[in-house]
């Protein structure tokens, strides 16, 4: 399996972004011929509910790589959990962007440590 190096991760997630960002109502997207546009018009339920599907995809994919089944249906259900979360971002004005800047922040802290401090916060 080979590792894409930061620049080309980054690249696809930005030009995926950009592709959802257009396909918004309010920069045209036509719900009649294009997914990402029609999930936006039907509003946050839809997307929410197509992350939660894809979540449940993600788990059972990864018990059945557990159990021999081919780790390529593992990537492919991420890719859509992902692609979904980023219909989300997008709905609510975020992208990839602010999601790598998070993950910058919490580097080097513990997860356990990073756990508390939310549930610390108000």
């Amino acid at each position: 399996m080979s590792c894409a190096d930061d620049s080309s991760v980054e690249g696809a997630l930005a030009r995926v972004a950009a592709v959802i960002e257009s396909r918004k109502p309010a920069h045209g997207g036509d719900p009649e011929k294009s997914y990402v546009a029609r999930l936006l018009h039907k509003g946050p339920d839809a997307f929410l509910k197509k992350i939660g599907e894809e979540a449940t995809e993600v788990v059972m994919a990864a018990k059945d790589v557990d159990h021999g089944v081919d780790k390529a249906k593992l990537l492919y259900e991420v890719a859509d959990l992902w692609f979904h979360s980023m219909i989300a971002l997008a709905h609510y004005d975020l992208s990839p962007v602010d999601v790598v800047a998070e993950l910058e922040r919490r580097e080097g802290t513990s997860g356990l440590q990073e756990k508390a401090q939310r549930q610390a916060a108000p």
